[in-house]
Parts: structure tokens; C-alpha cells; sequence
């Protein structure tokens, strides 16, 4: 598996047999490093929520590719309606999917569509692929229940936000490491715009002075797992 990240949020999940975008905010992403177009392959999109930072160019990728789009119900339902294939979950709730399982989890932030509706609860997701387990927080503040998230799953990546002002910042990033126990946190959603400048050496130290292995990765680099 190779999981490339793409600025922001967006990460690129090339497994053996599919290839599945999270949170695709390619257009407009002054952080990205392609375009829409250079993207080649995308079986399936998940949406961690409906902002416009997140949920960026699914209905472009969609409609090219014939992708399937995975998101919370009310989402879901939204996207559907504009002739799109999508698969309705909901927080808790997990399915198996051809590329592997894919559960949703807590998320304490909001979610609303970019033209502004309604787009139901924010979420983070879980997925077991290619026998390793990712976790995308999506956009959340810290909870507790990241607790049980770290002791219910054996996570070997986990994708966190440190960015401030819409989710956690560096400090509550750091406890939310200990929580997950993750063997590799990796931050995201930093330095896109001004008001979510971070410092990501920062937070990596912090990290690991607690023991954790944290790796930086800058728009257009990956991990090979």
C-alpha cells in the first residue's frame, strides 16, 4: 500500500486492487502539488464531513472515475442526489467493502455542505486495509473517546489535525497520540491558510517526549506500508 498525501487533509490510498481518496480538497488547496486532472485512478471517495476544505473535487472525481462515495447518511444522501454512487454509513457503523473494512468514528466538529445545508454529524474514520489499520481523525477537537478508539484498534497510522481555531492544536493533538496509540501519528490539516499556521517540528517533538513515533509529510510525499 501506498498512502500519499496531497496538502491539507486529502490523502491518496493506492492498494492492491483499489485506490481511494479521503477528504479529495485538490482545487484550491494552495498546499497541493497536482491538479483534479492528475489524479488517474479512484475506485472509492471518503468524506470525514461536507465543508468545502474536505470536500473538495468529489463530484468531479466521482462522476470521471464511476467512484462510489462514502459518507454519514445525510451527506451521502446529498451527494446521491446529484447522480453519484454513494454508500450510506453512519457513526459506529462499519462495512466490508472490496478494498477492505471501513468504520466511522466520533468526530466533535461540524458538517455542512459547500453550498451551506445540512450535511449531518462530522466523523473520523477507521480502515483496515492491506492488512494495516488507518485512522483519519478527520476535523475534531480532542475527546476522550479517542481512548477507546486506541484501545479497540491496534492503529499503525493515525492522520490528526493540529492546525487550531476549527480543530485541535499542537498540545491537544500530542494527548490525543497518547490516547490512540498509534505506532506512527502523522499530522495534517496545518498551514493551509493562515488562521491554521502550526508548527509541525513543534508537535513532532513534543510527541515523541511521550514515546511516540510521529513523521512529517510534506504535500506530494508518501509512505510505503
Amino acid at each position: 500500500m501506498k498512502i500519499i498525501f496531497h496538502g491539507h487533509s486529502c490523502l491518496e490510498l493506492q492498494l492492491k486492487e483499489h485506490t481511494l481518496l479521503i477528504d479529495p480538497f485538490i482545487t484550491g488547496n494552495p498546499s497541493a502539488k497536482i491538479s483534479k486532472d492528475d489524479i488517474k485512478k479512484c475506485d472509492y471517495i471518503i468524506l470525514t464531513h461536507g465543508h468545502g476544505d474536505h470536500y473538495g473535487d468529489t463530484d468531479f472525481l466521482a462522476k470521471k472515475f464511476g467512484a462510489t462515495v462514502l459518507a454519514t447518511f445525510e451527506l451521502a444522501v446529498s451527494v446521491s442526489k446529484k447522480g453519484i454512487k454513494t454508500h450510506e454509513l453512519n457513526l459506529g457503523g462499519g462495512f466490508n467493502f472490496p478494498f477492505g473494512r471501513m468504520k466511522l468514528t466520533l468526530a466533535h466538529h461540524s458538517s455542512s455542505t459547500p453550498d451551506g445545508n445540512y450535511a449531518g454529524d462530522p466523523a473520523g474514520v477507521i480502515l483496515n486495509v492491506d492488512d494495516k489499520t488507518i485512522y483519519h481523525a478527520g476535523d475534531t477537537s480532542l475527546f476522550d473517546g479517542m481512548k477507546i478508539i486506541g484501545d479497540t484498534h491496534k492503529i499503525d497510522y493515525a492522520f490528526i489535525p493540529i492546525g487550531d481555531n476549527y480543530t485541535m492544536g499542537v498540545d491537544d493533538a500530542v494527548k490525543a497520540a497518547e490516547f490512540l496509540k498509534a505506532d506512527i501519528v502523522v499530522p495534517i490539516h496545518y498551514n493551509t491558510f493562515d488562521l491554521i499556521k502550526a508548527d509541525a517540528e513543534q508537535f513532532k517533538r513534543k510527541t515523541e517526549s511521550i514515546g511516540k513515533k510521529c513523521l512529517i509529510l510534506k504535500p506530494g510525499e508518501s509512505i510505503e506500508c
